[in-house]
């Protein structure tokens, strides 16, 4: 995809930072809205260049459905995820294999890439040591298939099928 025009990104930025600005504040009274909306529109006069490349387009239905359905997934991953880690430690046998394995991502974008790595390492049980081109090194609790590509299959992929929509 090409490089939206600059109204685009600009728009885009304004919205994200007002959606910031009412998460932050949680306030929907008429003077903080002005205040947010008018801060929104300044910050982004001078970031929106560094903060999108792709404008509205952003805000694509797909998108932003993907984005609804991957935060409860990603809760669940993180709930189930410290149940089976306070499971390991409270085990009398403490049933861990622990070690450092390669997943390999479809993702292509750093933005994406930068979710994945994030959402790895707030689920319990995992942490990204390094990201290296389309290689990621993680730190897993009980390795299950060494192998690049099992690996991937058990840590990034849950993941990737909703991020790779969300970040193209």
């Amino acid at each position: 995809m090409g490089e939206a025009g600059k109204i685009s990104r600009y728009l885009y930025t304004v919205i994200v930072l007002f959606i910031i600005w009412l998460f932050l504040t949680s306030s929907l009274d008429a003077q903080e809205l002005e205040i947010g909306f008018i801060l929104s529109l300044i910050v982004a006069a001078f970031t929106y260049d560094l903060f999108t490349s792709r404008g509205l387009a952003n805000l694509h239905p797909r998108r932003i459905a993907y984005a609804a359905a991957y935060l409860p997934y990603f809760l669940w991953a993180m709930i189930m995820a410290n149940l089976d880690v306070a499971y390991r430690v409270l085990h009398p046998k403490r049933p861990i294999n622990p070690g450092i394995v390669e997943c390999k991502t479809v993702l292509s974008s750093d933005v994406g890439k930068l979710s994945l790595a994030n959402s790895i390492t707030l689920t319990p049980g995992t942490i990204t040591l390094d990201v290296i081109g389309d290689r990621y090194f993680i730190h897993w609790i009980d390795v299950k298939d060494a192998s690049i590509e099992g690996a991937s299959e058990n840590i990034t992929r849950p993941f990737e099928k909703f991020l790779k929509v969300i970040f193209g």
